[in-house]
This record gives structure tokens, sequence and C-alpha cells, in this order.
């Protein structure tokens, strides 16, 4: 009896066994396999952007051979439409330009000051209710902003400013501003939170003030993910489609003047995909020509991001 007990225990060993070694095969297949995987995710996004540029090259090469290269980027009109067509691209980088400088002097101060409450000032419940508060502005679609600006911000403008035209440039701006204010608050804020409290409390013990610690150690040490939240704000603000499109007009205007209609570039790609543009023409062109336009500026901003970073980069 003893004898056959004890060759059911080892059986039931060499069972386990087995069945250890093909489950461990198994999870070393899955091991092995995963790697694979991860590199046709990532060659699959390369080749998603290698065929972008591809479209875009090869419709704006096409343009090119239709209008002179130095005529698209030195001209002052743009009239996509009839006999005398002229492709002038300055109207739309200026309206493009003007509309992101706004933003962006409203979301830098705003911003940046908002960074600097909750990382240096706020305590740890407030910051818990208020960052989440913040960040849900991120979250409003584009399209409800853009009639925020058209509804809201450009009649209370126009009490202040009996000049400003129903569409302009300046209510855009302000709300592409508001609308940027999380990215800039939230990269700042964690930018400035990496700083060791070591650094903080060393300013501190030598009789810095709370404001002085703040300004002449903590900003100074997060320069760089500062510096990058405002470039990458700049880039969100050159690529916003739907503000500019409902809220600044369609005007093709080469002005500085912030309360005149103008057009953006975003809101120009919008106007030209959804019109009557007939494949092959050189109307047709000109939308590729400014969408690559719009993405050389893009790239710019975000290599500018990651030099900013690299080059200011503190380690602790």
């Amino acid at each position: 009896m003893a004898k056959t007990l004890d060759n059911a225990s080892k059986q039931n060993i060499r069972e386990m066994i087995k069945e250890k070694k093909n489950a461990k095969n198994i999870s070393n297949y899955f091991e092995k396999l995963i790697p694979t995987i991860l590199l046709l995710i990532a060659v699959i996004s390369i080749l998603t952007t290698i065929g972008i540029l591809f479209t875009l090259l090869r419709e704006t090469i096409a343009f090119f051979r239709e209008v002179p290269f130095l005529e698209f980027f030195t001209g002052t009109e743009l009239k996509p439409l009839g006999e005398n067509a002229k492709f002038g691209v300055l109207p739309l980088l200026t309206g493009t330009l003007l509309s992101s400088v706004i933003a962006m002097f409203v979301a830098i101060p705003i911003g940046l000051m908002s960074a600097i409450y909750l990382s240096e000032y706020a305590s740890d419940k407030i910051r818990r209710i208020l960052k989440p508060i913040l960040e849900v502005l991120a979250g409003i679609p584009t399209i409800v902003y853009g009639f925020f600006a058209f509804t809201f911000v450009t009649p209370l403008l126009r009490t202040f400013i009996p000049g400003l035209e129903s569409t302009n440039i300046l209510s855009p701006g302000i709300v592409m501003g508001i609308m940027i204010i999380p990215m800039v608050a939230s990269l700042s804020e964690d930018a400035m939170s990496s700083v060791p409290n070591a650094m903080r409390e060393g300013a501190l013990a030598l009789g810095a003030t709370k404001l002085e610690v703040t300004w002449k150690v903590v900003i100074p040490a997060a320069i760089s993910g500062i510096a990058a939240s405002f470039v990458l704000g700049i880039s969100r603000a050159i690529g916003e489609t739907m503000i500019v499109t409902i809220a600044s007009g369609s005007s093709k205007n080469f002005t500085f003047d912030i309360t005149q209609s103008m057009q953006t570039m975003t809101a120009y790609i919008v106007e030209v995909s959804g019109g009557e543009a007939a494949a092959g023409t050189t109307l047709y062109f000109s939308l590729y020509a400014v969408a690559m336009t719009l993405f050389v500026f893009t790239l710019i901003m975000n290599l500018v991001a990651q030099y900013i970073s690299r080059k200011f980069r503190e380690e602790y």
C-alpha cells in the first residue's frame, strides 16, 4: 500500500514538473515575441510619418512647378480663385504668427504663475483639487472654444475696442491662450516639482524668503522644462484649427492690425479642403504647400523644445 502511494506521489511530482516546464516554455515564447511586436508597432508609426511626409512633398513639388517658390514665400497677396490667381503665403503666415504670439502672451504668465503656486505654495490637498480642475480646460473640444471666442469674447472686446471687427485675430488668440494654459502650467509644475527639496531647504537656511527661493533657485533649476513647455505651447497654437476657423474669419489680409479679420494656415487648409478645389488644380496643390509649410513650422518648434531640454537639463 505504501509502495503504491509512493508511486502515485512520484507520478504527481513528474506531472507538476512537466506542467511547470510547459508553462515556462510558453512564457519564454511570449517573452521572445513581445520585442518583435513592439518593434512592429514602432515601425508602423515611423512608416506612417514617412507616408505623410511623402504625400506632402509630392503634392508640394507639383505646386511649385506651377507657382514660383520665391513668389509663394514673399507674396503679400493670396487670391486663390479667379483667372489671375495669386498664391502668396505671407498673409497666412502673419495671421498664424500673430494669433500664436497673442496666445502665448496669455498662456505664459498665467500658466507659469499657476505652476509656481501649485509647486511652491499650495498644500497637497489644494494641489490635488486645483490641478485636475485646471487640466479640465485641456479636455474641452476646440470647436467649443471657437464658438466661445466668436459669441462671447469678441462682443466683450468690442465694448472696449469699438473698431474691432466681428471676426478678428485678437479674440481667437486670447482664447487659444486660455486653451494652452493647462499645458504650460502642468509641464512647468512637473519641472519645478522635480527640483530636489534640499536645494529649497539650503536656500531657506541661508535666509532667503519663499519668493526668492522660487525665482532664484527653483525656476533656474527647472528652466529646461519650463522653456520646453513654452515652445510646445507655441507649437500647439500654430497648429490650432477650429478656434481660428470660426473666430478669425477668412479674409486673407496681409496686416499686423490684430483688430482685423485674418486667416491662418490651418483655417486656409479647412477652407480649401471643404470647398470645390478640383484635384490636380493649382488651388488643390496649394493646400499641400500650405500644409507642408505648417508641418515645417511645427517640426522646428518641436526640435527647438528638444534642444532646450537637452541643453539646459540638470541632473539631480
